[in-house]
């Protein structure tokens, strides 16, 4: 039996990303004719049709998508014996992809970067950030390594690992607060009076489920696209917001009439680890994890 070429699975993984030949082609900077030819021939190789093919358009069959799910695998394997050949089989050395969403990015980059920095000098970290969906789409393509999110949330073929928790706290103006009854309940804010970040953002779900927040006529229709945003709209007075402690130690509110306030019981998002079942650099991730637990805002490893 012919052995099928790394080099053709990256190109059928690539068309099934790319769902068009040519912009596959051009990402895997080969001319159209060539993937082409590539893709026929894993056919015959494999014995099985990967594209069904009509004159301009094409779908994957049931068969190519699994070999096409069995490729990204070997294509990641490859890829970390590569990285392990190359630092001589030192796995504190080599690249290292890591994902980070918005709502956590700002506040770790510069104490990540130092601490592995120090921890890991020999590894070269490259880091990345983007919603949820698109890092744990990346992932599972092999194009990262490594994800830092905000938990609970399915990742299914992953592993999780918590690092740290990161507190909610009730963020608003000292003027607009100073109105509503006290002791302050969730349950009292008024009508539109919540402003949250945009769907795509985890960090909405975990702040409306950590923080109790039950009554959907309490959240504005403004949804905010960062964190800042929610800094700026709070300071108008129009309502609160719930910021994360990590934001806060980073003196997000410095400078600003706005007052944070200490979180309810259990008001908090898990921040963990994530990689690829199957993956060989198990030291490296666990290592990883003990850098960056002591930058959370409650360290905790499990």
């Amino acid at each position: 039996m012919k052995w099928p070429n790394l080099k053709h699975l990256h190109y059928l993984v690539t068309l099934h990303q790319e769902q068009h030949f040519n912009r596959a082609a051009q990402r895997c900077h080969v001319s159209q004719s060539t993937l082409s030819t590539a893709i026929q021939n894993l056919e015959e190789q494999l014995s099985g049709q990967l594209l069904e093919r009509d004159h301009k358009t094409f779908i994957f069959t049931s068969f190519g998508l699994e070999i096409v799910e069995r490729s990204k695998a070997l294509l990641q394997q490859a890829g970390e014996m590569v990285d392990y050949a190359t630092s001589a089989g030192d796995w504190q050395a080599g690249n290292l992809k890591v994902g980070v969403i918005p709502t956590i990015a700002p506040f770790i980059f510069e104490g990540l970067i130092n601490a592995i920095g120090k921890a890991l000098p020999a590894l070269n970290m490259q880091l990345q950030e983007d919603t949820t969906d698109n890092l744990l789409k990346q992932l599972n393509d092999g194009v990262l390594d490594l994800l830092v999110l905000a938990l609970p949330i399915e990742t299914p073929g992953c592993k999780q690992l918590i690092v740290g928790h990161d507190p909610f706290h009730l963020v608003g103006h000292e003027d607009f607060l100073s109105q509503l009854p006290k002791p302050l309940e969730i349950s009292s804010l008024p009508k539109n009076s919540v402003f949250l970040l945009q769907s795509e953002h985890c960090m909405t779900g975990h702040a409306v489920s950590a923080c109790g927040l039950k009554h959907a006529e309490q959240v504005s229709a403004l949804a905010a696209s960062s964190i800042h945003t929610l800094v700026k709209l709070a300071a108008c007075r129009m309502g609160v917001t719930f910021l994360p402690g990590m934001a806060l130690a980073e003196n997000i509110l410095a400078d600003s009439p706005l007052v944070a306030l200490e979180p309810e019981d259990k008001a908090f998002r898990e921040i963990g680890l994530v990689w690829r079942n199957g993956t060989t650099r198990m030291q490296l991730f666990r290592k990883f994890a003990e850098v960056i637990a002591p930058l959370m805002p409650v360290p905790k490893l499990s």
